[in-house]
This record gives structure tokens, sequence and C-alpha cells, in this order.
């Protein structure tokens, strides 16, 4: 049996790092491997961290959620949700606290998520040699839908970087990324033009395949609010609560808690998915939001950030790959004309199912 690495970011606390990283375990376990996650050590950042390291930045994190315009009881529940949930969901993936540095494999595949986002402020990645493939004991070394996120071209030339990841992602048997920014950025530093996947939570059948995902959460009209803590402004929050109040819609929030938060909601990862199936309607910001609305065939809008840590260029593209374009909301004042808008998920559906096939071509071909 092939004995396969991912070393991907899932030990990352949130609930798309963990579903991409179950996908691709999966996926890679059905096509005969031996699989088990690999962990890199952490590099200095580029750019001034956002909080520390260790305790420190615990510290500073649940002071920054303390602050947020939020329900007091939510914002506990939401730091209850932090603290226990490496040791609540970690043991799915077959983790434990003991690192898995540098292991002898016959394939280490670097992906999904955000491998390659190396010019970021999160000091629990920084600037990681270990997820370009250096120090690794493998004989081969491959991408699956890795990704620089909002790391540019233009970004890794101010910083000095790209002679050094020339180098290293040169070293590479195959390179296959999930984005357009992504696949530029490897074309031009390699000469080569990578294989493009789409994420493993899209890949994996999670809706036909996983049967830890239940049917029912016992909770109906209620709509989700999907996004990291605190990202969605009073504006936003203000006309949230009023859509929601015209559909009489309980505001459920999940990944983290906003100011329009009616309840946020502490489940493992497979009945999150359960919650956006019986869900009347998501609105998301992030990349694995949107996902999660289209494997559960929701009424969904994305909204699109170009300032700050945006997320224009990842969610523009997956929208664009899933023909689901029109969800992408620029201005909080259009949510309703929006949602009144059904969405026909026929053509994305076949999408998925000729990229799913490509998917397993691509990881039996290298593996």
């Amino acid at each position: 049996m092939l004995k396969v690495g991912i070393l991907s970011m899932q030990r990352i606390q949130n609930y798309g790092s963990f579903l991409q990283a179950y996908g691709l375990k999966h996926i890679l376990e059905e096509l005969g491997c031996d699989v088990q996650f690999v962990d890199y050590h952490p590099g200095k950042t580029i750019i001034p961290s956002d909080g520390g390291k260790g305790m420190f930045r615990k510290v500073s994190k649940v002071m920054e959620v303390l602050k947020y315009n939020a329900p007091f009881k939510e914002k506990i529940r939401f730091i209850k949700y932090k603290k226990n949930y490496s040791s609540n969901y970690d043991p799915y993936l077959g983790l434990s606290d003991e690192m898995n540095y540098s292991p002898e494999l016959d394939v280490l595949v670097i992906g999904s998520d955000e491998v390659f986002n190396c010019i970021q402020n999160n000091s629990n990645v920084g600037f990681s040699p270990e997820l370009f493939g250096q120090n690794r004991k493998s004989k081969k070394l491959i991408s699956y839908a890795a990704s620089f996120g909002n790391t540019t071209e233009k970004a890794l030339r101010k910083y000095g970087l790209t002679e050094k990841l020339s180098v290293w992602l040169k070293d590479f048997d195959a390179i296959s990324v999930r984005d357009k920014n992504s696949g530029e950025i490897i074309e031009h530093l390699t000469g080569n033009k990578p294989v493009y996947n789409l994420d493993p939570v899209l890949m994996y059948d999670f809706m036909g395949k996983c049967s830890d995902i239940p049917d029912d959460v016992g909770e109906d009209n209620y709509m989700i609010l999907y996004g990291y803590s605190g990202r969605f402004t009073k504006e936003e929050c203000t006309e949230i609560r009023k859509y929601a109040k015209s559909k009489n819609l309980k505001v459920f929030c999940i990944g983290g808690v906003q100011g329009c938060c009616d309840r946020f909601i502490d489940v493992d990862p497979f009945r999150v998915i359960a919650y956006f199936k019986n869900a009347d309607c998501v609105v998301t910001d992030t990349f694995h939001g949107t996902i999660m609305s289209v494997i559960t065939h929701r009424q969904f809008c994305s909204v699109i950030r170009r300032s700050g840590y945006g997320n224009s260029q990842k969610m523009s593209d997956l929208l664009d790959r899933l023909s689901l374009k029109e969800r992408s909301l620029n201005s909080i004042s259009y949510l309703p004309d929006l949602m009144g808008k059904v969405i026909s998920y026929d053509k994305t559906d076949d999408i998925i199912k000729a990229e799913r096939e490509r998917t397993y071509e691509y990881l039996r071909q290298w593996l």
C-alpha cells in the first residue's frame, strides 16, 4: 500500500480547514493509499504578525472577540468553541498532540487550502519552507488544489521571494492549484502550466458518502451567517437583521460571532453541513462557506471584500468556476434582491461531476 502524506492546514481551527483535509484524506484512501497528515514548522511572518505566538496570541484573540459588537453570551460560546476545537475535532483526522514532521513517504501531497500563502500576518503559518516541499523525506512531491490565497506575484517580488520559490516549486513532480492567481504565479515562476482542480470539499462527495452528516438538526426558520468573527460590519449586520426579520428567520452564526447573532452554533464539522442543509438561506464571506452552501444546494450569497484581508481573488474565481458568478454580493444593500433569485444548480452539479473525475484522474496519475 502506497504511503502518502498530506501537508496542509489541518491544525488551523476552522471548519473549512478541517473539511478540506478530511475530504482529501478520504479521496486518497479510496485510491488505496495509507494516509497520514504531516506537520510543518511555522516560520517568521514576512509582514508584521497579528498578535504574537502561543498563549500571548490566544489571550489577544480572546480580548479581540470581547470587543466585538455581539451578544455577550454568544461571544462566550465562541471562546469556548475555540478553546475546545482541537481536542474535539482533531481525532476525526487522526491527529494527536505529537507533531508529525518529515516522515518517510512514497508521496507527499501539499494542499489543499492556502498552503502557498506565504505573505500573511498569521504567526501560526508564517513563511514556512516545508509548505513548499523543503526538508521532505518522500520519493515524490505533488500538490493538490494549492492556493497562494491573497499573496500576489507583485507581493512576492516586493519581498524578494520569487527566485527562492522558483527553485522550490520546480522540484515538484506535479503542481495542482485551485485558482487563477495561484496558477499564474506557478506558470511565471516555473515556466510550466499547473493543473487546476477544485477544493476537496467539492471533490469528495460529502452528501453521498459521509454517514456522519445527520439528516436533521432539530431547528427550523433560520438563516446562516458564516464568516470570521467581527468581519461583518455594523451596516452589514443591520441589513442582515432587517432581511431576517422580513422573512421571520433567526440568525445563526457559524465559524465566527457577529453583531446580528441570535445564536452562535458550536457543533462538529459534519453537523455544520447539516445546519447548512436545513437552513433557509446563507450569507457568507468565506471560501468554504460558499462551498458548503453549494454542496447543500442552498440559496446563498457570497460577500466580496476587496479591502483589508480581502477575499475577492479566491471568491470570484470559485464562483466563476462553478458558474455561480451571479451569487457574488458587492454591496449588502442588494441582499434582498439577490436572495430573491432562485439558484438552479443543474449546471453547477454537472461541473462538479466532471471535476471529480479530473481530480481522481490527476491523483491516480501522480500517485
